[in-house]
């Protein structure tokens, strides 16, 4: 598997806020990699919605099981002691608040933390998927995305242009260059990314924030 180094750095970043006292949870893209991120001594219980408690590493197709698959048709390893469930089961798991942290892709966010991850305008509208209960349910949702999209436009915004998952719902955002938490006071730097200043995130990010004082680099 060959990963961009901003892409490396968000990953890397991203593993240290789990521990293995909880459940998590993982969306589709650059979330389902996390695993390969974590460390054996601090390894969480990964939740898949389409049935499996206990994902554990993504796995090459000639290593993998091809009946062993996470939600977003990565071929994953399944950790000793994992379960396999049914989609009731495993969204009533979802349903009754029992994932601690989502990670999240997006299209936009906004300084709010409403999420748009689910349409993108001018392409075929697949469905919402889990995203709206994960989004609604989960204890803390955690973004992780590039700061700026294809075309060079800033995906953090006062408000959202694409339609919605979910309102309110982000906690943190976690980019190539910066590390945000939202409160309902708007957007915190709390951590920038080696390297970068203080003026490109100001650049690339499509609204005001505060900086706490004791800002750390990652």
């Amino acid at each position: 598997m060959t990963l961009s180094a901003d892409n490396t750095r968000i990953l890397e970043r991203a593993a240290q806020e789990v521990n293995n006292e909880m459940v998590i949870n993982l969306g589709i893209g650059l979330p389902q990699i996390i695993p390969n991120f974590i460390s054996e001594d601090n390894s969480p219980l990964i939740h898949s919605e389409n049935g499996i408690i206990g994902v554990g590493n993504i796995l090459p197709y000639d290593e993998s099981n091809p009946d062993c698959m996470d939600a977003g048709g990565g071929y994953v390893d399944v950790v000793p002691g994992g379960s396999f469930v049914d989609s009731a089961e495993s969204f009533g798991f979802v349903r009754r608040g029992k994932i601690d942290v989502s990670f999240l892709g997006a299209f936009q966010v906004s300084s709010k933390g409403d999420l748009a991850n689910w349409h993108f305008p001018g392409a075929r509208k697949p469905g919402m998927g889990g995203g709206l209960e994960i989004a609604s349910c989960a204890k803390k949702i955690i973004i992780l995305m590039k700061q700026m999209d294809k075309a060079g436009n800033t995906k953090i915004l006062p408000e959202c242009t694409f339609p919605l998952t979910a309102k309110n719902c982000v906690k943190m955002i976690i980019t190539e260059k910066a590390v945000f938490n939202v409160s309902v006071n708007g957007l915190e730097l709390i951590e920038m990314a080696i390297g970068e200043s203080l003026d490109e995130i100001k650049n690339t990010t499509g609204d005001d924030f505060t900086v706490i004082d004791n800002l750390k680099e990652f």
